[in-house]
């Protein structure tokens, strides 16, 4: 059994006031892809030497779809105004060590092919598993260290400076973009086949995708009906800045990259 000091780690006390009831308007989605020639494919990759995995591919195809097909859902808000991001960067929720969940942020990551967005997210996780994590993630062990009820007060009015008003604090890792275009969670390496991202209120990210679980199913393949690997995948969001059709438009094209992965392999 975990003692309370195990429980209330600095991100579980800096959450406690960070969320509220959820009383803001969120939009959720998922589908599920027949991704059994995508296998194929990374396994292929494997085997030369690039240690692709479904994170790698969704994370690139998300952040393509942002260009290519959505730039609806590279936006946040500022100061009541929807604004449009200048690059396209995503934050990808990673495992630190044991049970400890950390983020790394990928910069530009439409800008690269799936072999430059291993090597960059590699070096990251990397640097984050050493203790080097980036300036935004430090903030939540500083905000812990504030005693409640101040640490909910100091919290709200970060929020309001940044997110609200778009003001930065470079040496302090805040900013409206401190989390980037979007978030990235594969949930499925935890054991969970499908879950509901909470869309983070400081992060200004206008969706959260979630890569859920993997399982073997029966699917109609033309006229016959065989076993497929089916992956579940979902996402929340931001309904101030997107609807449901601009979620239509990002797994529709995650799909292309499904049945085309090797796109990914090109700059675009």
């Amino acid at each position: 059994m975990k003692t309370p000091d195990e429980l209330n780690s600095g991100w579980r006390k800096a959450a406690s006031s960070i969320y509220r009831r959820p009383t803001d308007s969120k939009l959720f989605g998922s589908v599920e892809m027949d991704i059994t020639e995508l296998e194929q494919y990374i396994a292929e990759k494997r085997k030369n030497g690039v240690k692709a995995t479904l994170t790698h591919i969704f994370i690139l195809a998300a952040a393509r779809a942002l260009k290519e097909e959505v730039p609806e859902l590279n936006t946040y808000i500022k100061r009541g105004n929807v604004v449009l991001r200048d690059h396209i960067d995503v934050m990808v929720s990673v495992l630190l060590r044991e049970s400890q969940m950390g983020s790394v942020l990928i910069k530009d990551a439409d800008q690269l092919t799936l072999q430059e967005l291993i090597k960059v997210m590699n070096e990251e996780v990397k640097n984050s598993r050493k203790g080097n994590e980036n300036k935004t993630m430090r903030m939540k062990d500083k905000l812990a260290r504030i005693p409640w009820p101040v640490r909910g007060w100091v919290f709200r009015m970060l929020k309001t400076i940044t997110s609200d008003w778009g003001f930065s604090f470079p040496s302090l890792g805040l900013s409206a973009n401190t989390f980037g275009s979007f978030v990235v969670s594969n949930i499925g390496n935890v054991g969970l086949d499908m879950g509901y991202p909470a869309l983070l209120p400081s992060s200004n990210v206008a969706f959260v995708l979630v890569i859920g679980g993997v399982n073997r199913k029966p699917a109609v393949v033309g006229d016959q009906i065989l076993p497929r690997t089916i992956l579940s995948l979902g996402a929340a969001l931001d309904h101030r800045v997107v609807d449901a059709s601009h979620g239509g438009l990002l797994f529709r094209y995650l799909k292309k990259i499904v049945k085309n992965p090797e796109l990914l392999d090109e700059k675009i």
